[in-house]
């Protein structure tokens, strides 16, 4: 079975726009930072349609996920908005 494209990473520790680009999700690293809240990763922009969301609490333990299958398709790139103190590095291709 051929492999769909390479993959690669990208880490931020604030809201921001990671990819700019059509790419698939394919996991994440998410420590919390000491805040709780939701991470959400969307399509494209701070109001692009949310593709993924989830809640992190204020422990030290990673949080770590592969995304089965081929990803989750961003047509429009990915935004990511964190909770104030977390850090996430994003797998994509």
């Amino acid at each position: 079975m051929a492999m769909q494209t390479d993959v690669k990473s990208v880490h931020t520790e604030a809201t921001a726009t990671i990819v700019a680009f059509r790419t698939r999700i394919k996991g994440y690293h998410v420590i919390s930072g000491g805040t709780a809240g939701d991470v959400i990763f969307r399509d494209g922009s701070v109001s692009g349609p949310i593709l993924l969301q989830f809640n992190i609490g204020t422990g030290t333990q990673p949080i770590v996920m592969l995304i089965p299958g081929e990803g989750i398709l961003a047509q429009s790139g990915v935004h990511v908005t964190l909770p104030a103190t977390a850090k996430v590095t994003t797998f994509y291709g």
